[in-house]
């Protein structure tokens, strides 16, 4: 009874992380996920520490957790990770009523978000600065 390699999700030079049940919606989660898509790891932690929403937190933690698995489990440089995919789901929600006038209920929902960071590990190209471009 030998048990085959599972296969992978993602691409031999990508990490991915998962975070679910996030007690925020999903629209305010997907305020912080977007300003982290397409940046550097290094560059997205450093704003998702200095950010002044809650649930920023919690993305720094999914981010770090990608990191961690990119450089321990698939050898992969940790100064040339980007963050490639940071996309946000619904996960489940918790009804609630209100009392209102006249012996009514409003219903609340509070809802529970999912986040999935993918990592991926680029070539670092040499950024020319305008300087060296022009011609003295």
């Amino acid at each position: 009874m030998d048990n085959e390699k599972r296969k992978r999700r993602v691409g031999n030079n990508e990490a991915q992380a998962k975070a679910r049940r996030i007690r925020v919606s999903p629209q305010k989660l997907n305020l912080v996920a977007s300003t982290i898509r397409g940046k550097a790891v290094s560059q997205a932690i450093d704003e998702l520490n200095y950010s002044r929403r809650r649930i920023a937190h919690d993305v720094l933690k999914c981010v770090m957790s990608a990191t961690a698995s990119a450089e321990n489990n698939h050898d992969l440089d940790v100064d040339s990770l980007v963050v490639q995919e940071a996309y946000v789901g619904n996960d489940l929600v918790m009804k609630r009523f209100r009392p209102r006038a006249r012996g009514r209920g409003d219903r609340i929902l509070k809802r529970f978000s999912s986040l999935t960071i993918t990592l991926r590990e680029v070539e670092k190209t040499r950024n020319k600065s305008p300087a060296s471009k022009r011609k003295s």
